[in-house]
Formats: structure tokens, sequence, C-alpha cells
């Protein structure tokens, strides 16, 4: 379409430009990957690559609950999606003030300090 749109051309070029925009959706839809609904179940092994951590670190932040992990029996499984997750969402906020993280620091400082029980004089 190289001709000057007017007035009167106006219902020809809006259904020109209808037929580019579909074509152009069917191409995009073309080269995207199908998104898949199962997700993906993976072993410790995979887990140390996906999240770049060593074995004993990924142990380590499963007993404390950190990354999102099941057991079954004496194995530990992982959904590739849920570790990309949990890494997306540690992305560090530029918004957040030094303080914050200090007041979260000394927060989980005070959470892991065990006191002795007072001893009874009777």
């Amino acid at each position: 379409m190289n001709k000057e749109i007017t007035f009167e051309r106006l219902p020809e070029a809006v259904s020109y430009l209808t037929e580019q925009v579909a074509s152009l959706k069917e191409m995009v839809s073309a080269l995207q990957a199908p998104a898949s609904e199962e997700k993906s179940l993976i072993g410790i092994e995979e887990a140390c690559e996906v999240i770049q951590k060593a074995k004993p670190t990924i142990y380590a932040l499963v007993r404390k609950g950190v990354i999102p992990a099941y057991k079954r029996g004496k194995k530990l499984y992982f959904y590739r999606e849920e570790l990309l997750a949990w890494v997306e969402s540690g992305r560090k906020s530029h918004n957040l003030t030094p303080t914050f993280f200090a007041e979260e620091h000394l927060a989980a400082m005070r959470a892991s300090v065990r006191h002795k029980p007072k001893s009874f004089k009777g």
C-alpha cells in the first residue's frame, strides 16, 4: 500500500493494517516455543548447575527452608522453574537503603542466638 492515505481511503488503509497485524501475530507465535505446562523435576546435581551453588550449600539452604525443595525418602528433588524463580526473586532492589540491610542482618543474628537456660538454685 504505497498510495497516500486520504479520508476516502481510510477504510482500505485500516483493512490493510489489520491484515498486516494478523500476519505479524502469526509470525511471532510461530517463533515462540510452546510453553510447556509440565514442570521439570530435577535432582541435586542439576540443581547445583541451575543455581550455580555447591552441594553442601544447597543442602544448607534446603535445611534452612530458603530454597524450594521436595524430599522423598533420602532424596531431594527440585523443580527447575521454582529454582529459577527463586534466583529471580533474589534480585536486589536499588531503592533499598543500607539501613534496611543492617536491620535485616541484625534481626537474623538475633534469631540465631541461643541462650543458656537459667540454672535453678533452690
